[in-house]
């Protein structure tokens, strides 16, 4: 489609006012949105009724006309819920909606519909998630290639760049916490559908990375923000409305023919190959990253009081799940150690250094180009449950590094050997390959800071825990077999003096020993294929 034709098309079609602009518009969409938007994957307040929705923005990318062509809606909206988690902001529950409408759904778009309102300016009209549509995805292409404003909408293109023109648009339909369209093979739009006021780090990190040259992640080429955040709540408790725009998405360069390491891992797996020299590479390319954002961004040193800040935090956040998962109770006095001994080396006067890192590292995180076989790190959004100011706070990278040893974990026990021996081995070798790796590229060895990595791996085998207990049950087992091992020998039932030490995650028993679950843990040990870990 051309520049003219795409103008044309979405902003020639205004015979009437715009029906975002009609105060009908919600309420008339709340009865669908109320069923369809908790049965979403990017849903945050799953377990918990939704009783209604309020209108942060709304816009209108092309018109609704019901005559046929389809129109594109613009919704930001926050759900209502009873009893909001202790923690919990209230900025937490503002989500992104794009609206397909248009009067008939062809079959192929069968599976997208939310609803045909009764009432209002959409009555008689089919809804639908228009990031599902191709041909709207192509039309939101064109209009990200134009800088400007739109309501409260803001469209920006990165300098000295030009985004190609009519490419196809292929939305991805894996479930993940965003939505994903594909554009020919130049370029990936990520969507997110959970919004929060503040520049996301999925936007922040790959521009500073850019400026810096490091050409592990692709640079984004595009995006739109919002300038409505609506009323939030920080953390003095005044209501006020948020200064910072809200980061809704980012077009980036596909890597085309690239396979993500998650994947990667499984073929290994399935074939009983080797990875170490991948792993080792992805130590390497996980490192340059570290080094340019420290470059690149503000770093600190941890001390004393921030030792005890975090370990409060894990602390809190293993409770947390300890009360959603009955399977880990048994385990919690012993993890509590892991966070126990951060505070203990703060009062001897130990310090880290902290930095901007990926927040989220795991091997489906990271793509490995067909041909050099070279590494690179997408999606620096970090973990979408934790708050945004958390996820753009300065952190210890080897946080990133022991999330990475947890992914290798996962593969061995999801993979086709479904956690047998060999499949142990492989992952106890692509872990130490990974340290190595990572260690030799400038990195900070992981084996000299023993209980850090404990405890971040701690942390992050809780998460898995309680993410896996909502989402994926089957799943449950391969982190409570981590939680075992990290949790140590109960010393009730004596010490084995077999247990060895995987140098990697500090002290404990073998990582990959058959530990038997104890009393008042009900996982198992096998477990079912994996569907997408991307």
């Amino acid at each position: 489609m051309s520049e003219t034709a795409s103008t044309r098309a979405l902003q020639g079609r205004h015979h009437r006012p715009p029906v975002t602009a009609t105060p009908g518009l919600l309420p008339s969409l709340v009865p669908t949105l109320r069923a369809w938007v908790p049965r979403q994957r990017w849903f945050a307040g799953k377990g918990r009724p939704v009783t209604g929705f309020d209108l942060v923005s709304a816009a209108e990318l092309l018109p609704v006309d019901g005559a046929g062509a389809p129109g594109l809606l613009h919704l930001l909206v926050r759900a209502r819920q009873p009893g909001p988690p202790a923690g919990t902001r209230e900025d937490d529950d503002c989500y992104q909606l794009l609206l397909g409408v248009q009067e008939t759904l062809p079959p192929r778009l069968a599976h997208a519909l939310i609803g045909r309102p009764d009432e209002g300016p959409l009555a008689g009209l089919s809804v639908y998630d228009a990031l599902l549509d191709p041909r709207l995805c192509t039309l939101l292409l064109e209009r990200l290639r134009v800088p400007g404003q739109l309501g409260a909408l803001r469209f920006t293109v990165a300098p000295d760049t030009e985004i190609t023109s009519g490419l196809g648009a292929r939305p991805l339909t894996t479930e993940q916490s965003n939505t994903s369209v594909v554009f020919g093979d130049a370029y990936i739009l990520k969507v997110f559908r959970r919004a929060s006021p503040g520049l996301n780090p999925d936007l922040e990190l790959p521009l500073a990375l850019a400026r810096a040259k490091c050409c592990r992640v692709p640079p984004p080429v595009a995006w739109f923000e919002s300038s409505a955040a609506g009323p939030v709540r920080p953390a003095d408790g005044h209501r006020h409305h948020a200064a910072e725009p809200i980061t809704l998405g980012v077009l980036t360069p596909f890597l085309d023919g690239a396979a993500d390491g998650w994947q990667l891992a499984l073929n290994a797996l399935s074939v009983r190959a080797d990875f170490t020299g991948s792993a080792r590479a992805l130590g390497h390319a996980t490192a340059e990253v570290h080094t340019a954002l420290a470059e690149a961004l503000p770093t600190t040193e941890l001390r004393r009081p921030h030792l005890e800040l975090i370990a409060a935090g894990m602390t809190e956040r293993l409770d947390a799940a300890a009360r959603a998962v009955p399977a880990l109770r048994p385990y919690r006095n012993r993890l509590r150690t892991a966070f126990q001994a951060l505070t203990t080396l703060g009062a001897d006067g130990r310090t880290y250094a902290a930095q901007r890192i990926h927040g989220d590292l795991h091997l489906g995180q990271t793509l490995r180009s067909a041909g050099e076989g070279r590494w690179s790190v997408i999606d620096f959004e970090g973990e979408p449950a934790r708050p945004l100011a958390e996820r753009r706070d300065v952190q210890p990278a080897v946080r990133d590094v022991a999330a990475m040893l947890r992914s290798f974990d996962y593969a061995a026990r999801s993979g086709p050997g479904g956690g047998d021996a060999w499949s142990l081995e492989w992952a106890r070798r692509a872990r130490a390959a990974f340290c190595r790796g990572y260690a030799e590229a400038g990195g900070l060895d992981p084996d000299s800071v023993p209980e850090l990595m404990r405890a971040y791996e701690t942390d992050k085998a809780v998460y898995e825990v309680l993410y896996e207990a909502r989402h994926r049950p089957d799943w449950l087992p391969i982190p409570m077999a981590a939680v075992r091992r990290l949790a140590g020998p109960d010393p009730r039932l004596g010490t084995d003096p077999d247990l060895t030490t995987d140098p990697h995650v500090g002290a404990g028993p073998d990582p990959y020993a058959d530990t038997a679950p104890e009393e008042g843990d009900p996982s198992f040990t096998t477990h079912a294929p994996p569907e997408d870990r991307t």
